[in-house]
């Protein structure tokens, strides 16, 4: 481990430990060394150690415990991998999002109540049809129902990685109002919804996949 340099020393301390951690120095649920023992390894004050272990805590990458120490949480550096996936294409990241919403789709026909049945219906009414002179409110408001619908999943993890893909797919949405991509129309939206409300997990699935079907056949052409 190289010693920090003298400017910038927190954020060169906070590199330089997560390669530890990435480079399996320490595997997850290791102790890693005292604040005494990283100062002198680090060439930085035992203060510049505590302010790195606190962003590495913030990462995801350790874990403190009370009496006991800092341990290691995760070796996988996931600001990487998210940068990675933005890399990747739009043909992609659509396919990605129909995954999602396919398979919340699936698990929220069986787990659904009446208030979440309620709450999309009120979602759907107040996007409304498209209005050019409402374009960026409505796209909010699409967007926060098609987020309703994962999160009716109750799977906490597709809520999550939805939240993450939330901007390609708004910008697959600005691309199909204004006609660069099929827009799907009202019925097609409501169709999830009673789909979901019949409480058949394989019509919801269908039906998502069939209201997704347009946008990736015509990003196939267009890429093609």
């Amino acid at each position: 481990m190289q010693p920090a340099a003298r400017t910038n020393l927190a954020d060169t301390a906070v590199h330089n430990i997560r390669a530890e951690i990435t480079a399996n120095r320490w595997q997850i649920g290791d102790r890693i060394p005292n604040e005494a023992t990283l100062a002198e390894m680090l060439g930085v004050s035992r203060g510049t150690v505590r302010e790195a272990v606190r962003v590495l805590v913030a990462q995801g990458f350790l874990e403190t415990r009370q009496g006991s120490g800092t341990y290691v949480r995760s070796v996988v550096d996931i600001d990487e991998h998210f940068l990675r996936i933005r890399r990747t294409g739009l043909r992609d990241q659509v396919e990605t999002r129909c995954a999602l919403e396919v398979e919340a789709a699936r698990l929220a026909a069986t787990r659904h109540t009446p208030e979440i049945i309620s709450r999309l219906r009120q979602l759907l009414a107040s996007r409304g049809e498209y209005d050019a002179a409402r374009h960026d409110l409505y796209v909010e408001r699409d967007l926060a129902f098609h987020k309703a619908v994962v999160a009716a999943s109750g799977n906490h993890t597709f809520v999550e990685v939805y939240e993450f893909f939330s901007t390609s797919i708004q910008e697959v949405i600005k691309a199909t109002v204004t006609g660069e991509l099929p827009e799907p129309d009202m019925a097609s939206h409501v169709s999830i919804v009673d789909a979901i409300a019949s409480g058949d997990p394989d019509r919801a699935a269908s039906t998502t996949r069939a209201f997704m079907a347009p946008i990736l056949s015509e990003l196939d052409r267009l890429l093609a």
